[in-house]
């Protein structure tokens, strides 16, 4: 085979697989566009742990600076429920069981700096499957920290996702207001 005929084959093949991911909708992973107000932020999060922690750099990383303490020009972003559970899904004949669901749920709320309510107090919930091997307990703890590790990470996304939301769509983010009977 030629070298000219084989550069041509990798160009079309390259340029075949750029316009693969292309047409496909594959886009880079993007910093969240936070609402108005939202630059300084306090973060509460129950039960800390990992999605504190991945939370707190994703929000740096979409320019805001998150603060330790309340300030009376700083946004709350508050996790009111951040909890893990474990289902048993089947069970074999001999009455163990084989496979289990990594269930995961957080509540959560953002009010800005003002006391606007961003996004009101709603619920995300999560879950992985899995198959058990009795034969290998040890293998079987390491991948529900696995399974978890990954809804944390996903889980942020799906907060800063909601966040984008309402900065796009404040009108829809914000709850009804009440309105007076009119007599």
């Amino acid at each position: 085979m030629s070298p000219n005929l084989l550069r041509s084959f990798s160009i079309a093949a390259l340029l075949s697989v750029a316009a693969l991911l292309a047409g496909c909708g594959f886009h880079l992973r993007q910093t969240a566009s936070l609402p108005p107000g939202m630059k300084k932020i306090h973060l509460t999060v129950s039960g800390g742990g990992k999605l504190d922690r991945d939370l707190r750099r994703a929000l740096e990383n979409s320019d805001a600076t998150v603060v330790d303490e309340p300030a009376p020009d700083a946004a709350e972003l508050t996790i009111t429920s951040n909890n893990f559970r474990t289902d048993s899904l089947t069970v074999s004949g001999t009455a163990r069981v084989t496979e289990y669901a990594v269930r995961y749920h957080v509540d959560f709320n953002a009010k800005a700096a003002d006391g606007t309510v961003i996004i009101p107090s709603q619920g995300v919930d999560m879950s992985r499957e899995f198959s058990y091997d009795a034969t290998n307990t040890i293998g079987t703890a390491s991948q529900t920290e696995e399974l978890q590790r990954s809804l944390i990470g996903d889980m942020v996304q799906a907060i800063l996702f909601r966040l984008q939301a309402a900065a796009d769509h404040p009108a829809l983010a914000a709850p009804p207001q009440a309105s007076a009977p009119s007599h």
